[in-house]
């Protein structure tokens, strides 16, 4: 609730400095007289009449309607953040008074359609000291308002990115222009006919440029190489632009960030980078590039992210590089690199060691690497290793039980022998990860620096990775923090050679979503510890050579979407119950001796065959008894009349000596026979 001190700031009518943002405020910002702000929360009314204002940040609440008019009373207004509301409407006309307005950002609202920035018309006709505008991530559509570059020569940050602007023609002067961000709309039906504008050469203070996820075709033209001297930041990536790149004789010398992927580039990579020693990341995948890995990539020091991967890089080993795209994997790329994706190309060779030194993403998928899996140096910093696709061979190297950062581990597709290391239940699947990196580029707009802005460029991460029987891109930011890809952890050792039994202390790998052992030659039973892994969505342990039952205790694991035992030689009844209801029969084919649904099999024959089993049983057991008890009752019969014979015949009574007469008189009679 509001506190009633908040009441008094009606009267600090010379205030100069109102920061509010980030706080839950809602409501309308209504217009009402002359005041400079008026807006309600939990049923109070809030007013202020500050004519000295001139900074006022209400971002990141949750403010609605449109923007007031009243605002033309604070003409000494230099910056205005009304970012990450829900405002919408149009700017009011009383905008044109704001002389002084330096900074303006709508980003992250509901404005929606032709917006309109007349308002605006009167300041820059002006020229005066409006420096940047941000109208990103809303529904803006029409002509890109490029009067804007044409008439302030103070404006320094124009961001519309995430809009839906189609026409647009570049000013053939802009003076002070330092970042300027089209990303993401629909650039097509413009003066240049989807070409790249020659114009933009002239932006000598450039130093943020994205044109990003447009229609931009055709070739770039030199005269932007060489004009924009100052460019720090450039962003081409996801459109039609053709052509060779990075010719000799740019003069990108400061140069940190070039992402110029999902284009028509083609050609070898160029020389055009060799002065741009500052680069830390740089993305050229998706072209038609061919040739050579230019040894001046070992040069960069502080490069991060390499990537080069899905292109058409072939040829053979020249004296004058180290390697080629289809030679062995270079030795010499620059240790500081962290991310560094090789994938789709014509790899050669063996994994070298001395790419692992920092390397914390590492991806070499579907090449043609052959040998061992290296021993890493510095395993504990890699969070995503892949490997899948090459002509990897021997056993897994027990060094990989050390990776205490990973999160995806697939060495699928490959030639591994041996056993699975039970050690690998060490693996974390925990946090970890690389760095964001923070580039500044406007500050000191502000009367405090409290206020000051910060555009952070965050490193996207695109991962593929097979999980739930499909192969899927799990995106994310380089220190995992957000998208999908911070909360995925996955290890796939499928089509290999591995044989023996599947370690029970992989059941320890709690975090893990996807756990693939499939096409392997792995022997005896299921390990019940599987039911540790609660956070499980996918296993697949299909075509192996398992045996005995499902462990009754799967059921439990409720995250269970994919569960793959095909092609074993399990027996017994199929869970049900949980999520093993909603699995079909294609889970279980290849198991003759399973029965139960989802499989046409009944368990009832075989019931009752293992109940006539076992009668069998219990009467040639009770038959096995009777013939025991006979067998020991004769014998202790006969024993006992023998015993019972010697000893009366020990005894001198009349009927012994009788005995003995008898006896003697056959024995005589016998002799008379047989004499």
């Amino acid at each position: 609730m509001l506190n009633s001190h908040f009441l008094k700031l009606k009267n600090w009518t010379n205030m100069e400095v109102l920061g509010l943002a980030k706080n839950n405020f809602s409501g309308l910002i209504p217009t009402e007289g002359d005041l400079c702000l008026l807006y309600y929360l939990q049923n109070y009314l809030l007013v202020c009449d500050m004519k000295n204002l001139r900074e006022l940040d209400l971002s990141q609440n949750n403010f609605i309607g449109q923007l007031p008019p009243c605002l033309n009373a604070s003409n000494k207004l230099r910056v205005l953040d009304l970012s990450s509301n829900h405002l919408s409407g149009n700017l009011p006309s009383t905008f044109s008074s704001l002389e002084s307005l330096e900074y303006l950002s709508l980003l992250d609202n509901n404005f929606t359609g032709l917006f309109s920035l007349n308002p605006l018309t009167n300041l820059t006709k002006l020229k005066k000291n409006l420096r940047l505008i941000d109208l990103s991530n809303n529904r803006l559509s029409g002509n890109i308002p490029t009067w804007i570059l044409e008439n302030n020569l103070e404006l320094q940050v124009l961001r519309l990115q995430n809009n839906s602007f189609t026409n647009f023609r570049m000013p053939t002067i802009v003076h002070s222009l330092q970042v300027l961000d089209f990303s993401s709309n629909d650039i097509r039906l413009n003066g240049f006919q989807g070409k790249f504008p020659s114009s933009m050469g002239e932006m000598k203070n450039i130093s943020s440029l994205d044109l990003s996820y447009n229609n931009f075709s055709g070739k770039i033209p030199i005269s932007f190489f060489k004009g924009c001297s100052s460019l720090s930041i450039l962003k081409i990536s996801n459109n039609k632009l053709r052509g060779h790149f990075l010719l000799k004789g740019l003069g990108f010398t400061s140069l940190t960030v070039l992402r110029i992927q999902n284009n028509l580039f083609t050609g070898r990579i160029g020389a055009g980078l060799l002065s741009s020693s500052m680069l830390s990341y740089i993305d050229m995948s998706d072209n038609r590039l061919t040739g050579y890995i230019p040894n001046w990539i070992s040069k960069l020091q502080y490069l991060n992210c390499f990537l080069v991967a899905n292109n058409f890089l072939k040829g053979t080993i020249p004296p004058s590089l180290v390697v080629l795209f289809s030679g062995p994997l270079p030795s010499y790329v620059s240790y500081s690199v962290k991310h560094l994706f090789l994938h789709n190309n014509n790899f050669t060779g063996p994994i070298p060691e001395t790419l692992l030194r920092n390397v914390e993403i590492l991806d070499l998928r579907n090449n043609q690497l052959s040998g061992i899996i290296p021993e890493f140096v510095n395993i504990q910093k890699i969070s995503i290793l892949l490997l899948k696709g090459n002509n990897l061979t021997g056993s897994i190297p027990r060094q990989l039980c050390d990776l205490s950062n990973i999160r995806l581990l697939d060495l699928s597709d490959n030639k591994l022998s041996g056993f699975i290391p039970p050690c690998l239940y060490n693996l974390s699947f925990g946090m970890g990860g690389g760095e964001v990196l923070k580039l500044e580029f406007y500050k000191s707009t502000f009367v405090v620096e409290e206020l000051e802005s910060f555009y952070i460029i965050y490193q996207t991460i695109e991962i593929q990775f097979a999980a739930k029987q499909s192969y899927d891109t799990y995106a994310g930011v380089s220190m995992f923090t957000e998208g999908i890809l911070g909360y995925m952890y996955g290890m796939d050792l499928s089509n290999n050679q591995l044989r023996g039994i599947i370690p029970t202390e992989l059941g320890n790998l709690s975090k893990l979503r996807a756990l693939n052992l499939s096409h392997n030659l792995l022997s005896g039973s299921i390990p019940s510890s599987f039911s540790n892994l609660k956070d499980i969505e996918s296993l697949d342990l299909s075509y192996n050579v398992l045996h005995g039952s499902i462990p009754y205790q799967l059921a439990n694991l409720t995250s269970l979407a994919v569960f793959n035992v095909s092609y074993n030689n399990l027996s017994g009844i199929i869970l049900q119950g949980n999520q093993f209801s909603t699995f079909k029969e294609n889970s279980y084919l290849g198991n003759p001796l399973l029965c139960g649904l989802p499989t046409s099999k009944s368990c009832e024959a075989k019931k009752s065959s293992e109940e006539a089993h076992n009668g069998e049983e219990v009467k040639n057991d009770e038959a096995a008894f009777d013939m025991l008890f006979f067998y020991y009752s004769t014998a202790s019969t006969y024993v006992t009349a023998l015993i019972g014979i010697v000893v009366l015949m020990c005894l001198d009574c009349p009927w012994s000596r009788a005995w003995f007469c008898i006896v003697d008189a056959f024995i005589a009679f016998a002799k008379n026979i047989f004499a």
